[in-house]
């Protein structure tokens, strides 16, 4: 039985944004899928472009690690997404609003981080992810 566009986002979603677990996130590729931000720049923290699972395991890990452990989490009860499905059933658009709840930093105010994510699917996992926002948000 084949997963639907919305159980591979919340799989991708979990093993992503919420775990850090970059296994759980290669896994939702498949072999050679590709993840893409085409926004970042060259030489960006955040990878620009992985091809291959094992590239998106190991790139993916990297970042993560090099992430502050004090760093801000998502408030995913605030956070909010919509699915669009498209003409082609392998392709699917995530509209996603990423809340962070205020701290001093913000003077108490949430920011929230608005992105659209295109997937495109084959054999029930990601084939190409192609990530768009803003870069600054991980440098």
């Amino acid at each position: 039985m084949s997963r639907t566009p919305q159980q591979i986002f919340q799989s991708y979603i979990y093993a992503g944004a919420m775990t850090r677990n970059a296994d759980a996130l290669a896994e939702n590729f498949t072999e050679d899928g590709v993840y893409e931000a085409p926004l970042m720049p060259a030489g960006a923290a955040f990878p620009k472009k992985l091809a291959g699972r094992e590239e998106i395991r190991n790139g993916m890990a990297e970042y993560y690690e090099r992430l502050p452990k004090d760093e801000r989490s998502p408030n995913f009860e605030k956070s909010g997404f919509i699915l669009h499905t498209t003409g082609d059933p392998d392709v699917f658009i995530a509209e996603i609003d990423t809340v962070f709840d205020g701290g001093e930093e913000t003077d108490d105010k949430d920011t929230v981080v608005s992105l659209v994510q295109i997937f495109r699917i084959r054999d029930d996992r990601i084939a190409q992810v192609r990530d768009y926002f803003t870069p600054e948000l991980v440098s």
